[in-house]
C-alpha cells in the first residue's frame, strides 16, 4: 500500500510544471520555470563573438556557457550573494557547470557560428530541485533565442540536435521518490537529477 507525500503526491508524481515565456523581454529568450514552489528565471543573451581562449587555441564554431545563483530572498533564511563573499560556492560553481554541459551535449557548436550564448538562472524561490528546473529552463530559453538567430539568418541552420529537460529522483525513508520538494531533499539518503 502507498502512502501519500507530504504535498499529497504519490511518490512518482511530478509536482505541477509550468513555463512562462518572456520574462525578461531584453533577453533573446527568456522562460520562467516553475516546478512546484520552485521558481527559476532563466534568460539567453546572444553576444556575437566567442571567448578569446578559443582564438588563442585555434577552436572554431561557437560557445554555451551558463551562469546560476540564489538570489537573497529565495530560501526561508536570507542567502548571501556570492559576490558578497568574494567567490562562488562550491554548489553555485557545480550547477553552473551541470548546466552548461547538459546544453553543450546537444548543441552543433560549429552551427552556433561566432556567437556565445549566455544562459543566466536566478533562482527566485527554492524548494527543490533548482537545477532540474534551471537545465529545463534554459534549454526553452536557448531555443527562442537560437530562433531569434534563424530568424534574423544570423546563422543558417539550427544547431540544436536534441532537446534536454531534468528531474530530479531520491531516496528517503528507504522510498524511492521523483521531484523532490525541500523538506524531502533535505533530509534525503541519496539524490540526483536525471
Amino acid at each position: 500500500m502507498s502512502t501519500l507525500r507530504f504535498d499529497g503526491r504519490q511518490n512518482d508524481e511530478l509536482r505541477p510544471i509550468a513555463f512562462e515565456i518572456g520574462p525578461a523581454p531584453y533577453a533573446a529568450g527568456s522562460v520562467l520555470a516553475r516546478f512546484g514552489h520552485t521558481q527559476v528565471i532563466c534568460a539567453a543573451t546572444i553576444e556575437p563573438k566567442v571567448p578569446s581562449w578559443m582564438r588563442q587555441q585555434g577552436v572554431t564554431g561557437g560557445w554555451l556557457t551558463a551562469e546560476y545563483s540564489m538570489l537573497p530572498y529565495s530560501t526561508l533564511e536570507r542567502k548571501a550573494r556570492d559576490i558578497s563573499r568574494g567567490k562562488l560556492d562550491g554548489r553555485t560553481v557545480e550547477i553552473q557547470r551541470l548546466i552548461g554541459r547538459s546544453l553543450r551535449a546537444i548543441l552543433d557548436l560549429q552551427k552556433l557560428g561566432e556567437n556565445t550564448l549566455w544562459i543566466d538562472c536566478d533562482v527566485l524561490q527554492a524548494d527543490g530541485g533548482t537545477r532540474t528546473a534551471s537545465i529545463t529552463g534554459a534549454y526553452l530559453a536557448a531555443r527562442l533565442a537560437i530562433q531569434k538567430l534563424l530568424d534574423d539568418k544570423r546563422i543558417s541552420a539550427n544547431p540544436l540536435g536534441d532537446s534536454v529537460s531534468a528531474i530530479s529522483v531520491g531516496l528517503l525513508a528507504g522510498k524511492e521518490l521523483l521531484d523532490l520538494a525541500y523538506v524531502e531533499d533535505k533530509d534525503a539518503e541519496v539524490d540526483s537529477t536525471s
